[in-house]
């Protein structure tokens, strides 16, 4: 489970994430990222740096509820796992794709590393 400061809840957050993020998309998922760089200046004083969060999509087309829901507790923890690599005060938004419900771990893990280099121009780590 992701922490409570790490979880993207709002809708507008959902939204500025897909409308005005890069997106990278691969067979299984999309990730839209948006990096929120000029809203705080950590070094700036007193400004705290907001933690980077996620959000996650998944529809019915991925599947029936047991299924949904088995994608979205994969998906975050892969993505708890990668949130030190994400630029502080960023958004991210994990959409499945239908192929996601049937797919294994290790191909979610490729997918989402992928869209993540492509994203950040680097590997997570």
């Amino acid at each position: 489970m992701l922490p409570t400061e790490n979880r993207l809840r709002r809708r507008e957050d959902f939204a500025a994430a897909v409308r005005r993020g890069r997106r990278a998309g691969r067979p299984l998922l999309v990730v839209h990222l948006h990096s929120n760089s000029s809203s705080s200046d950590p070094h700036e004083a007193g400004g705290d740096v907001p933690p980077a969060r996620a959000g996650f999509v998944v529809s019915k087309a991925v599947g029936g509820a047991v299924v949904r829901n088995r994608v979205k507790r994969r998906l975050r923890h892969l993505v708890r796992e990668r949130l030190t690599a994400l630029p502080p005060g960023s958004l991210v938004v994990v959409r499945a794709l239908p192929g996601a419900g049937e797919a294994g771990h290790d191909e979610l893990v490729r997918d989402l590393d992928a869209a993540f280099r492509r994203l950040l121009g680097r590997p997570p780590s």
